[in-house]
């Protein structure tokens, strides 16, 4: 990557950061997040109560960057065709047309993903993997970039179908979201109840389709690489990295897809930073985001009152992150 890209990248993400924040307060961190995995090219599966600005940041950063938003709200009764397109049939002409779905945008929310039944999801799911959908036998690539955000409400538990771990791997990031601080929430109400703000448009689809072609080029130091590879291989076999204590609350560890978003992700919070290389903290803010959906907890586990958070903590306290490359050569010399 070129040096010179660095700070330009840098100022139009924070040119995007500073409009969408002008009307979404706080939540840093998650906004930070969904920056992250639409330069990564990865998608987000977030969980949080209702009216914390999920959908509004989405909305919000789809203007800012010409992004084409649309926005599905899953429940029981919805079919694959709802959510991918179908054939239709036209009575005047004698011919069948395509009819796309809502799944053909920049970026898609799928709110509640969680209350679809399990065709529903897995049709989604596929859309994530492939970037295509097949309608009678003819495939319809969908529009790029695509970023696919699905929320989960934590509350409700009545009507929803659990999304299975293999399906859930496929979400490069789960991200928790939680209620705003006070100050937050007054500032929150002050632009609700006040004039509205008109967000500007200081992006496009094909400038953040270089951005991510960009990302890809960013320096990752193969030490930082074997970090990723014995996290993940610690989530699989704790004995052998001596969290024997660890063991016995797993049942199943983060697959290959943890270590390749552990990777991607930091390349891309190095980008956010302004840099052409990434360092051990841009990969350890998101070891918890990129392995929490992945750890799969035995029934001991959950009968103490564990989560997985409280194991990956325990995990990277664990295996440490290797030294600063600057630093180290530093010290070297």
């Amino acid at each position: 990557m070129d040096q010179n890209a660095a700070p330009d990248t840098a100022q139009l993400m924070e040119q995007i950061l500073y409009e969408v924040k002008r009307v979404v307060v706080g939540q840093d961190r998650f906004l930070e997040r969904v920056m992250v995995a639409m330069l990564a090219q990865g998608h987000l599966l977030v969980e949080g109560v209702p009216g914390l600005a999920k959908t509004l940041t989405v909305k919000t950063l789809a203007n800012v960057v010409q992004g084409q938003f649309k926005r599905i709200q899953f429940t029981p009764d919805l079919v694959p065709a709802d959510l991918v397109g179908t054939r239709i049939y036209n009575q005047k002409t004698g011919d069948f047309s395509t009819s796309l779905g809502p799944v053909f945008a920049n970026l898609l929310l799928a709110d509640e993903i969680n209350r679809a039944p399990a065709k529903v999801q897995s049709a989604l799911l596929e859309v994530m993997q492939e970037r295509q959908v097949t309608i009678a036998g003819e495939s319809h690539k969908v529009p790029s970039p695509f970023l696919v955000m699905a929320t989960q409400n934590p509350i409700e538990t009545e009507g929803t179908y659990p999304l299975p771990e293999a399906q859930v791997d496929r979400f490069m990031m789960k991200v928790m979201v939680d209620y705003p601080t006070d100050e937050e929430e007054y500032v929150i109400v002050e632009r609700v109840t006040g004039p509205s703000v008109q967000v500007n448009a200081v992006a496009t689809t094909d400038q953040l389709a270089v951005l991510q072609a960009q990302c890809r080029q960013v320096y990752v130091d193969p030490s930082l690489v074997q970090y990723a590879v014995k996290l993940v291989s610690a989530t699989r076999t704790p004995e052998k990295h001596g969290l024997k204590d660890v063991a016995r609350f797993i049942t199943f560890g983060a697959s290959p897809r943890a270590t390749i978003g552990l990777v991607e992700g930091a390349r891309a919070l190095a980008m956010l930073r302004g840099r052409s290389y990434a360092l051990p903290e841009d990969m350890t803010d998101l070891v918890p985001d990129v392995l929490r959906h992945r750890v799969v907890l035995s029934y001991e586990g959950l009968s103490e009152g564990l989560d997985s958070d409280a194991l990956i903590a325990k995990i990277m306290k664990q295996v440490p992150p290797p030294a600063r490359p600057l630093e180290h050569e530093k010290r070297a010399a």
